[in-house]
């Protein structure tokens, strides 16, 4: 709740400023967020866990419609969806690098035991519990795959 509290606040602030670009990330935001309290089986208020969740998701759209646009040469459309990813990706917690991600992985690997790439699956599912919210999915994956290859 304190999130769509900040979100309500800072809509109002981004209106005053004029400041169109965060007025539609905001927005994104706040339409998500009702989104998801309205899904069937949801609680009333949404957990931190969930908000993270709904961001993240709306900033890999974000991401993978830039590329899209990129791809295809209209800068103008990218540049919208850039801003929108920068603005959507301040109410997310502080992204681990690559170096705390692997650094976490090979504590992982230690914990499960893991000796091959077959083992994938169980140092995938105790590392996204860790990580969930800090990191990028794929590049966790990624990591994993690397350090499981090097053993």
């Amino acid at each position: 709740m304190a999130l769509e509290n900040t979100i309500n606040q800072d809509i109002k602030a981004a209106m005053l400023a004029k400041d169109e670009a965060r007025l539609r990330g905001l927005r994104a935001i706040k339409s998500a967020l009702l989104l998801a309290k309205t899904e069937k089986g949801a609680t009333e208020t949404l957990t931190e866990e969930t908000e993270v969740k709904v961001l993240q998701k709306l900033v890999k759209q974000r991401k993978e419609s830039a590329e899209i646009y990129l791809q295809q040469n209209r800068q103008d459309l990218y540049q919208i969806e850039k801003e929108e990813q920068d603005v959507i990706e301040e109410y997310l917690p502080k992204q681990l690098s690559r170096e705390e991600i692997v650094a976490e992985v090979q504590r992982v690997i230690q914990e499960v035991g893991a000796t091959s790439v077959k083992d994938m699956g169980k140092v995938m599912g105790l590392i996204n519990q860790r990580l969930a919210g800090k990191a990028d999915g794929k590049t966790i994956a990624e990591v994993v795959k690397e350090q499981l290859s090097a053993l």
